[in-house]
C-alpha cells in the first residue's frame, strides 16, 4: 500500500506538472472503488483549475479553483499518472506496461492535451469531491494525527502517547490517530534503524528509545521521498516510474536474509496481523 513517501512523492511531481492546468473533461470508466464514485462526480469536476497540490497522511488533495478539492487515495495498488495526450503535453511515457490500461478507472483532459489517469487493480482506493471548506471534517481526515515531518511530531508526543500504553511499538506508530501516514514498511525500517523490536510494548520503552525512534522517522521518510517511494508491485509515481527505496530496506521483505549490520538472518513475526521484519540481534 502506498504510504506517506509514495503520496508525497506523488505530490510534489504533480505539483510541478499539473498546477496551473484545467480539467477540461472527467470520464469514470469505473465507479466502484472503495466507495463509489458519485454520479455527478463528472460534471462537478469539469471546468476545475488545479490550483494546488497537498497532502495528508496518504491522502494526496488536489486543490480546485472555487475552493473545493478532490481527495485521492491510492488504496493498496492504485496509481495516478499523467500522461501526454494527443497534443502532446509533458515529456514522459504515456504508457507502462506494468499498468494494464483495463484498470485505467477514471480519466481527467485536461487543457494542454495531457491526462491524468487514475489505475487501480484491486478497486481500494478513492476519489471524493470535498466542498470548500470541509476536508478536515471528512470522515477520512478527521481525527488523523500529527504529520511525522511537522513540528507537532517529536520525541516529547511520542513518549507521551506511549506511556501506559500496552500496545506493541510497531503498531502505535502505525495507528494514524498518534502518527499520520505510516505504514508497514517504513515502520519496520523505522525500527529497525532506531534498534528496537517491533513487539516491544510502547509503555515499557526507554525515552532514550523513544527518542531513537523519534529521530528515525523524519529521516527514514525524507530518504524514501527522495528515492520517490517504494514499489514491490504496481506502485508508479505521476510519470509511471518505480520508487527507488527497494534498494535501501534493511528488513522488510528480508526474511531468512542476513543482516547488512550484523549477518544474522532477518525473522519476520506478525503483529497487529501484518508482517513485521526485524534483526533479533541488532534489534532489542
Amino acid at each position: 500500500m502506498p504510504e506517506l513517501p509514495e503520496v508525497e512523492s506523488l505530490r510534489r511531481i504533480l505539483a510541478r506538472s499539473a498546477t496551473g492546468l484545467t480539467i477540461v473533461s472527467a470520464k469514470v470508466l469505473e465507479p466502484r472503488l472503495r466507495r463509489k464514485v458519485s454520479h455527478d462526480f463528472e460534471a462537478a469536476i469539469a471546468g476545475r483549475r488545479i490550483e494546488a497540490l497537498a497532502r495528508r497522511a496518504k491522502y494526496l488533495i488536489l486543490q480546485l479553483a472555487g475552493g473545493d478539492a478532490l481527495l485521492v487515495h491510492l488504496g493498496m495498488s492504485g496509481s495516478l499518472t499523467h500522461r501526454p495526450g494527443k497534443a502532446g503535453g509533458p515529456a514522459f511515457a504515456d504508457h507502462d506496461e506494468s499498468l494494464d490500461p483495463a484498470h485505467d478507472h477514471v480519466e481527467f483532459r485536461l487543457d494542454d492535451g495531457s491526462r491524468i489517469v487514475y489505475n487501480d487493480p484491486r478497486r481500494f482506493g478513492l476519489l471524493k469531491l470535498v466542498p470548500a471548506g470541509a476536508l478536515d471534517s471528512t470522515v477520512e481526515l478527521r481525527g488523523l494525527g500529527p504529520e511525522p515531518l511537522g513540528k507537532a511530531f517529536s520525541a516529547e508526543y511520542l513518549a507521551l502517547k506511549a506511556r501506559g500504553r500496552r500496545v506493541a511499538i510497531k503498531n502505535l506508530l502505525m495507528d494514524q490517530r498518534i502518527v499520520a501516514g505510516i505504514g508497514n514498511i517504513y515502520a519496520a525500517e523505522i525500527l529497525f534503524r532506531a534498534a528496537v523490536r517491533p513487539t516491544r510494548r510502547s509503555g515499557r520503552l526507554s525515552r532514550a528509545e523513544i527518542g531513537r525512534i523519534a529521530a528515525a522517522t523524519p529521516s527514514i521518510l525524507r530518504e524514501a521521498i527522495g528515492k520517490r517511494g517504494t514499489t514491490f508491485r504496481s506502485y508508479r509515481d505521476s510519470r509511471g516510474q518505480p520508487g527507488g527505496f527497494s534498494s535501501r530496506l534493511r528488513v522488510y521483505g528480508r526474511e531468512g536474509e542476513p543482516c547488512y549490520t550484523c549477518s544474522t538472518p532477518i525473522r519476520n513475526v506478525i503483529v497487529g496481523q501484518r508482517a513485521s521484519f526485524f534483526c533479533p540481534q541488532c534489534q532489542k
